[in-house]
Parts: structure tokens; sequence; C-alpha cells
């Protein structure tokens, strides 16, 4: 599936894999045989990867809102450069289709020349690190609520400088707390499990965790921007399913929480089940960026309604529904962007034709802290 690649702390890794069923993949643990699974179990592993699909994309796409509400880091509520809103802009959503085929071929290419065993140990490492850190992230907002109002909770700084005088820069100043920190060994239990075990529970935590931080923190300055990155990715999730074998190979061999999966033989194996129906983050985080676009939109009408938040969010599940209905009739891995694309565009722009705010829907804009600070130099210079 789609495959969204940024240079930020706000990017999350999301390497695509096609929506797949036990019949027609290994597992995530190992290489399964001819699996059959019952019809419960299919309706419960479908029905999972629907909700946990929904969940990141209804409460990033919340989140995204309070994210939004001011262009500086201080007002937004947030201490840290790492927690502000990455905008994507029309340049970038151009990039990504390129950008996201070189690294999955790319990726093809490691797995087929070096050892996949030392491949997937490197990117256990890496994704440790960034599962407890996104985790930790959204598990924050929980804390803070059920944080004892009587345990004091301590304010701590990791502040790096280099140089000295007039002359010292900052490189890195996080502020964090008690609170922070509980969320960070919580996280990190969860982490060791997920490098040791690499049990489906701990994958789908960490994969939860990275695309509701996606959709919270990766902004679509505008409509358009959102329809250039999800026209891309279309192309790009059609290509590499359909044309060729290179994003399923990589879908198998890579071993890390990009995916989420649920086992079709929960029924009869419990927590040990080995047979997953797998759905890759790109095809939650893509779409739910844009779907959290038009929640901001939404807002910024001030009508207190959320039409096209609740239009795009139910063609999303209508556009996940039919990606499941014709996996399932063709056993065959299927690109679930194919569906998902036209569903989470064309539902909305009907809406807007109907209300005739098409317009003003396409006219709405959001820019980035950077790139307002470039206008206002702009300006004073002129």
């Amino acid at each position: 599936m789609a495959d969204i690649e940024q240079g930020s702390s706000a990017a999350l890794p999301t390497e695509g894999t096609p929506l797949q069923d036990a019949n027609d993949t290994d597992t995530l643990n190992g290489t399964a045989a001819k699996f059959v699974a019952t019809a419960e179990g299919t309706a419960l592993a479908y029905g999972s990867l629907v909700l946990m699909a929904l969940l990141p994309i209804f409460f990033g796409a919340l989140r995204s809102v309070s994210s939004s509400k001011s262009k500086v880091g201080a007002e937004n509520g947030y201490e840290n450069s790492s927690d502000m809103p990455e905008t994507i802009t029309s340049r970038d959503a151009a990039r990504f289709p390129i950008i996201a085929s070189c690294t999955l071929f790319g990726l093809y290419l490691f797995f087929k020349i070096f050892s996949q065993e030392y491949i997937n140990l490197l990117l256990s490492m890496y994704f440790f690190v960034l599962g407890i850190l996104a985790l930790s992230h959204t598990m924050s907002p929980f804390m803070n609520r059920v944080f004892p109002a009587n345990l004091p909770n301590k304010q701590y700084q990791l502040l790096f400088t280099q140089g000295t005088g007039e002359s010292k820069e900052e490189i890195v100043n996080y502020e964090f707390d008690t609170k922070d920190l509980i969320c960070l060994g919580i996280s990190s239990v969860v982490g060791v499990w997920y490098v040791l075990k690499k049990h489906w529970v701990a994958n789908n935590l960490f994969g939860l965790a990275f695309a509701l931080n996606g959709v919270e923190l990766l902004h679509l300055n505008n409509v358009s921007t959102g329809c250039i990155l999800l026209g891309g990715l279309f192309v790009y999730d059609v290509f590499w399913v359909f044309g060729t074998n290179v994003m399923v190979t990589v879908a198998k061999s890579f071993e890390a929480p990009i995916k989420l999966v649920f086992p079709q033989d929960l029924l009869e194996r419990g927590l040990d089940a080995s047979n997953f129906a797998m759905l890759g983050l790109g095809d939650v985080v893509i779409p739910g960026i844009f779907i959290a676009l038009l929640l901001r939109f939404d807002v910024s009408l001030k009508k207190n309604s959320r039409t096209y938040f609740y239009t795009s969010f139910f063609a999303y599940i209508f556009g996940l529904g039919f990606t499941i209905f014709i996996m399932h009739t063709f056993k065959h891995a299927q690109p679930a962007l194919l569906y998902l694309v036209p569903a989470c565009i064309g539902f909305p722009v009907v809406v807007a034709l109907v209300k005739g705010e098409l317009t003003e829907m396409f006219r709405y804009e959001e820019s980035s802290p950077e790139l307002e600070a470039e206008k206002t130099e702009s300006d004073k210079d002129k």
C-alpha cells in the first residue's frame, strides 16, 4: 500500500503492503501452510482490521485540529518541535510517489542481495526506538487525564547546545515531565515485547501509534495538494501491486510494525494464532491526512457541522469494505488505494457540488509556521 517518506521528525515510516489474507501471504512470524479460514474467523479478522484502521483516522483527525489552531508551537500547546505538525505542500505531494517507489525498490533489492535476518534485525532496532516515541506521544493525552493530582509532576529539560557566548546554538531543547516519563516507560515495555517476541498485538500497538501520529502531525496545506498526493499514490499502489511482485515480496519479508494484522485463526488458537490478514499503514495514513484536512476545513466554515469530515469518513469505510469484498472474491492481494482514493475524493467533492461550496473547499489553505515566517521576512524586505 501507499508509502510515505518525509525527512522530518513528524513523518512516520509507513512502508506499504497490499491488503492480504492468510491464503495468499506468509505470516508475520514465519511461513504458513495453506490455511482455510472459517467464516467466523474471516469476519472477525476483516472487521478488526476495519476498526483498527478507523480509530487512528478518527482520533488523529480530532487531534490534528488542536495542533493546527496556532502557527507557533508555544501557542499551540506544544513545547517541543518534534510535536509540531509538518505541512505537506504540492511539491512534496508530487515527489512522494517517486520517493516511495525508490524506497520500495531499494528494500526489494536489499532483501534479494543481503540476508533477510540481518536486515530485519536492523529494522527492528530502528522501529523499536520510533515505536516507543510514537506510542509515548499517543498515550500522553490519556496520561494527562488519569495522572493523580496529588502526585508531584516534576519538569525536566534535555538541552544540547553548540558553541559558546553569542555563537551558542541550540541543537536539542526537549522539555518533558513525570507523566511523559511514565508514558515512555510503558512504551518501552511494549517495545521490548515486540523486539523479543514479534507478537502481533505489540505490532498493532506500534502500528496504531504510527498511524495516529501520522494523521495528527502530517498536514496537507490544501485540498488540491491532497488530490495530487492521493492521485500519485493511487498510481504507485496499482503499479507495484499489479505490475510487479515487488510490493508483495517486500511485505512478506519486512518484519516491522508498518502494517496492521489480525489472525483469522484467533478463535482456534487464541493469542498464539499465526494466519494473518493484513493492512498496510499507508492505506490508513494517506487517506487519513486527507480526511483530517476536511475536518479542519469544516471547522474553518464555523457552521457547527462536520459534513465533509463525516462524508469522507464514510467514504473511507465504503472504500475499505469494497477492497475487502474484491479481495475475498478474487482471492488476490489488492491495492487498497485503488478503491480508497476515488471514494475519499469523490464523495466530498460531490457533497461540495451539491452544497455549492466546491470553490470554497479548493480555496481553503493552511500554511506552516516556516512558510509564514518566510512570508513575513519577505514582506519586511519589501
